[in-house]
């Protein structure tokens, strides 16, 4: 609770404005005065300042100034007679949080204090949210390297991918990100911010898969206080958040038809109304969409709003599967060892030639995020300066996704390829999902019923 300093010059009142407030759970200390008042005040240090606003000496209004200039972080509240609201105005003017006109109700003064005490505490957590927002925005300033972050890659395919990236940031385009699970998406739209004349403002990502519909709206839009069951105060949404910056929204083919009609309206209008709020609040925002459902999936689906698609779909981006740029395997696994290495506490340099053929010769359906977790395992692993391959974990010929772009001389049978492929993928994701079918099926970007039909299809017992 909140620590509150009553200064009045008349006992009776201080003595029973502080029992009231102790009754509460708060912390009190009382002053007879204004000097004394300052002093406790200096010493203690206080949310709340309670003040009467005729005292002898010095008066409330004076208490006041020297609060403002002595602990400009502190509220405080003026009680004020009937006949002088006129000077209570003066101090709201002067930077009073209120006042409370007398007589009052014990009653009346405790509802007054505890909206006040309220108040501040959702104005300290927007100020915290800030901070840790400008936080974010510095440490993607500092992650940023050249022009395209910790993106790695010289492979065609990503020459491609850069190019776009240097061609969209300067815009204000909404830009869709399509790629499979770890191939980088949030780090393509953190240097299309980075890149952009939003560079400035905030960054704020929203995982739209990892939350129920509920409490995605809430994320999103914000809500207004008794929305629903506990919501016990107002708090702002993830765009608010993001006015002036850019949101990223990740996973954005999860989301509900109900929230999908609510964010075309902030697309096209560029406001939005809280959860359980009828007031319009305008945003500022450029939005960045990722999904690893391919574009003409996504477009097909009928659980998916193609006015919506066509109003994400402005500016695509697809990224390439780890697979499909093996040559650029090396510079990762060099970059990832630099990364890592200080987390590890290992004395690794480099691979050994087998150990990068293995890493070469592995299709990664995890891509890069896949591979930084091999090399991380590794570097826990390796006794001497280099990784070799007995520090890799299995992945031999049962674990290796067959490579899809190149064709034996004699042939091959694709149904049977991409029916492997398939199979393992969906014993994967259920694997690292821990079972959880539902867990598995976003991972994969399928709808449910598609999910349950390939488990029975290849005999998946989950």
């Amino acid at each position: 609770m909140a620590r509150v300093l009553i200064i009045d010059d008349h006992d009776a009142i201080r003595e029973g404005l502080e029992l009231l407030l102790r009754k509460h759970g708060h912390r009190t200390y009382s002053a007879e005065n204004g000097r004394q008042g300052l002093d406790l005040l200096s010493e203690h240090g206080a949310e709340l300042v309670v003040t009467d606003l005729r005292m002898a000496g010095m008066d409330g209004i004076e208490v006041l100034r020297q609060i403002r200039a002595q602990a400009p972080e502190t509220d405080v509240l003026m009680i004020t007679a009937f006949g002088t609201v006129d000077r209570a105005v003066e101090a709201m003017k002067l930077g009073a949080v209120d006042f409370i006109t007398k007589p009052f109700s014990p009653e009346e003064f405790a509802v007054k204090v505890g909206r006040l005490l309220r108040e501040r505490e959702e104005r300290d957590e927007l100020r915290r949210e800030n901070v840790a927002l400008r936080i974010e925005n510095t440490s993607l300033k500092e992650q940023t390297e050249a022009r395209y972050g910790q993106i790695i890659g010289e492979a065609p395919a990503m020459k491609r991918v850069y190019d776009w990236i240097s061609r969209v940031a300067p815009s204000e385009s909404t830009v869709m990100i399509y790629g499979e699970s770890g191939t980088g998406k949030e780090l393509v739209a953190r240097a299309i911010h980075a890149s952009s004349t939003r560079r400035d403002g905030p960054f704020v990502r929203v995982n739209c898969g990892a939350l129920a519909e509920s409490l995605l709206d809430s994320e999103l839009f914000g809500h207004e206080k008794g929305a629903f069951t506990g919501a016990d105060r107002r708090r702002r949404g993830r765009f608010e958040l993001a006015h002036g910056g850019t949101i990223f929204l990740d996973e954005i083919s999860t989301i509900s038809t109900m929230t999908q009609v609510r964010l075309l309206r902030v697309i096209q209008e560029r406001e939005l109304e809280r959860v359980g709020g009828e007031k319009t609040i305008p945003v500022d925002v450029r939005i960045i969409a990722a999904t690893n459902t391919p574009a003409d999936e996504l477009l097909a689906s009928e659980d998916f709003r193609k006015d919506l698609f066509y109003r994400l779909h402005v500016v695509p981006i697809v990224l390439p599967p780890l697979r499909n740029r093996v040559e650029d395997i090396p510079l990762l696994v060099d970059h990832f060892i630099a990364k890592l290495r200080k987390r590890t506490n290992s004395r690794v340099g480099g691979v050994e030639a087998k150990t990068m053929d293995k890493l070469t010769g592995y299709a990664w359906p995890g891509n890069v995020r896949e591979l930084e977790n091999v090399i991380e395992r590794a570097l826990l692993l390796a006794d001497g300066p280099t990784i070799d391959a007995g520090d890799l974990p299995a992945m031999n010929a049962g674990d290796v996704v067959p490579r899809t772009d190149e064709l034996p001389e004699n042939g091959k049978n694709l149904n049977e390829v991409l029916e492997g492929i398939e199979e393992r993928l969906l014993r994967q994701a259920l694997e690292r999902a821990g079972g959880v079918k539902a867990k598995a099926a976003r991972d994969l970007g399928l709808k449910s019923s598609a999910f349950y039909y390939k488990l029975e299809k290849y005999g998946i017992d989950a």
